[in-house]
C-alpha cells in the first residue's frame, strides 16, 4: 500500500470512530453533567476564575499531597492542551469544515468546561501514590477504582500509552519540522535533531522538572501568541464582523449549496469542529487528569477548577483569536495546506513577511514543544499503569527518538491521532458518565462547605449521599 492509500484508510476510520455516535455520546455527557452540576460552566464562572486565574498573584497557599503545586499542575495539562491543534488545528479546522467548524469547536469547548472539571475531580479523588512515592491518578484509576472495570482501564492505557506518540510527539514534530522548514529554511532533520536535545533533557527529569518547564513556559506562550493574533486581527479589524458571521452560519448552512449537499458540509462542520476541539482542548479525552492528579492540593474540587479554566483559555480565548486572524487574513479560501495558510495569515499582514513569518513559525514550535512535554507524561503514566514504575525510564527513551521521525513528515499524522484520540476518549466518557452521581456528590459537597472525605479513607461515602 503507498502512502495515498495508506492516509486515505485512516482518514475513512477516522470518519467512523468520529460519526454521528461519537458527536452523540460527547454531546451527551455535556448536556448531563451541566445538568446535573445545574450549567457549572455559567452558573460557578465566578468560583472557578476566582480560584485559578484571579489569585494568581496572591500567596501561595499549596496545601495537601502531591508533586506539582497546582499552577504547574495546569501548566504541564496545558503544555499539552495548547499545542499544534490551536493553531494548526483550528486552521485545519477551517480549511475541511468551513468557518463554522470552529463554532462547533466552541459548543464543544462550552460543555467541555464541565466534561473537563468532572474529569479532574475524579482524577483527584481515586488517584495513589506510586512505587516511587509519586502520584498517579486519571482515567485509569477511576475506571478500576470506582467502577471496576479493570479491563475497561486497561484499553484506555494501552490506548494513552500509544496516543502519545501520535498526537502529542509525531503531530507535533511534524508541523514544527513543517514550519521551521518554511520561515527559516531549516531541514526537518535538523529540527528534528533538535527538539529531540531539547525535549530529552527536561523529560528525562521526570514530571517535576517538566512542572517547573511548564509554569515558566506556558503563560508566556500564551500571551505571546494572542498578541500576534491581535496585530494580524487590527489591520483587518472590519472584517471582523464577517467573520463571525461566517463562523455562525457556517454552522448551520452552506452558502451556496442546497438540498443534500448542503446536509453534508453541515456535518463535515460539524464533524470537524468536534475532532478538532477535542484535539485543542482534550475535554472528554481523559489526558488532562493525569497531569491534575499529581497537584498538592487538599480538595478535588479545587483543581477541578483549573481544568474548567483550561478549556475556557485553550478553545474561547487562543483558538478564537487564531481562527479570526486567519478567517480576517482570507487567506483560508487559497487551498493552501493547514500550516502554510496559518503562517501566511501573518506574513501577509502589516507586520510584514519576515517578521509575519517568524513570529507565526516559532509560535508553532513553541507550542508544539510543551505539548511533546505535557504527552511524554501521559504516555508514561499509561504505561506505567499497565507494567510499573519500571518502564518509566525505557519510555521516555523511545519517545525522544520517535520525535525525529516525527519531524521528516512522512507519516499521516493527523488521521492516525484522530484515530487515538477517539479510543482514548470513548472509554473516559463512559467511566465519567458511570461515575456522574459519585462527581456530583464531591461537588455539591464542596459548594454546601463540607468536609471533604478522600477515598481512603471512606471509600463509599459520596456513592451513599442521595442527591436532590
Amino acid at each position: 500500500m503507498d502512502y495515498v492509500v495508506i492516509t486515505e484508510t485512516l482518514r475513512a476510520i477516522g470518519r467512523v470512530v468520529w460519526g454521528p455516535p461519537t458527536w452523540a455520546l460527547l454531546g451527551f455527557v455535556g448536556l448531563y453533567l451541566s445538568f446535573k452540576t445545574n450549567w457549572f460552566q455559567v452558573t460557578r464562572f465566578k468560583a472557578y476564575y476566582g480560584g485559578t486565574i484571579g489569585k494568581l498573584f496572591q500567596k501561595k497557599d499549596t496545601v495537601g499531597k502531591g508533586d506539582l503545586t497546582p499552577f504547574q499542575a495546569f501548566t504541564t495539562a496545558m503544555a499539552a492542551t495548547v499545542g499544534v491543534g490551536n493553531l494548526v488545528g483550528s486552521t485545519t479546522a477551517i480549511l475541511f469544515g468551513g468557518p463554522g467548524a470552529i463554532f462547533w469547536m466552541w459548543m464543544i469547548g462550552f460543555f467541555g468546561i464541565t466534561t473537563k472539571f468532572a474529569e479532574i475531580v475524579l482524577a483527584v479523588y481515586y488517584r495513589e501514590v506510586n512505587a516511587k512515592g509519586l502520584m498517579i491518578g486519571g482515567p485509569m484509576k477511576y475506571i478500576e477504582k470506582g467502577l471496576g472495570w479493570k479491563w475497561l482501564a486497561i484499553i484506555f492505557c494501552i490506548s494513552g500509552s500509544i496516543a502519545a506518540f501520535g498526537i502529542g510527539n509525531l503531530v507535533q514534530a511534524s508541523v514544527a519540522a513543517g514550519a521551521m522548514h518554511g520561515a527559516f529554511a531549516i531541514s526537518r532533520p535538523v529540527t528534528g535533531i533538535a527538539l529531540m536535545i531539547f525535549v530529552g533533557l527536561v523529560i528525562i527529569g521526570g514530571i517535576k522538572r517538566i512542572g517547573q518547564v511548564a509554569e515558566r513556559i506556558v503563560p508566556f506562550m500564551a500571551v505571546m501568541m494572542i498578541i500576534g493574533c491581535t496585530l494580524v486581527i487590527i489591520e483587518n479589524i472590519g472584517l471582523v464582523p464577517h467573520a463571525f458571521g461566517l463562523i455562525i452560519g457556517g454552522a448551520f448552512t452552506t452558502q451556496g449549496a442546497v438540498g443534500g449537499f448542503a446536509g453534508a458540509a453541515i456535518a463535515t462542520a460539524i464533524r470537524y469542529g468536534l475532532m478538532r476541539g477535542i484535539f485543542s482542548n482534550e475535554a472528554g479525552l481523559g489526558s488532562a487528569p493525569i497531569a491534575h492528579a499529581t497537584a498538592k492540593t487538599d480538595h478535588p474540587v479545587k483543581q477541578g477548577f483549573w481544568g474548567a479554566m483550561e478549556v475556557v483559555i485553550d478553545t474561547h480565548v487562543i483558538c478564537t483569536f487564531v481562527a479570526l486572524a486567519v478567517i480576517t487574513s482570507g487567506v483560508w479560501t487559497q487551498g493552501l495546506p493547514a500550516t502554510a495558510t496559518f503562517m501566511y495569515a501573518f506574513s501577509s499582514s502589516f507586520i510584514g513577511p519576515v517578521i509575519g513569518n517568524a513570529v507565526a513559525a516559532i509560535g508553532i514550535l513553541i507550542f508544539a514543544y510543551t505539548t511533546m512535554l505535557g504527552w511524554s507524561v501521559y504516555g508514561e503514566k499509561c504505561l506505567e499503569y499497565l507494567t510499573g514504575t519500571w518502564s518509566n525510564m525505557p519510555y521516555r527513551c523511545i519517545y525522544v527518538p520517535v520525535l525525529l521521525i516525527g519531524s521528516l513528515g512522512v507519516v499521516p499524522v493527523w488521521a492516525v491521532a484522530d484515530i487515538l484520540n477517539a479510543f482514548m476518549a470513548i472509554p473516559n466518557i463512559i467511566a465519567i458518565i458511570a461515575l456522574t452521581v459519585t462527581f456530583a456528590a464531591i461537588a455539591k459537597s464542596y459548594f454546601q462547605g463540607e468536609r471533604y472525605v478522600p477515598y481512603d479513607e471512606n471509600p463509599t461515602y459520596y456513592k451513599q449521599i442521595k442527591q436532590k
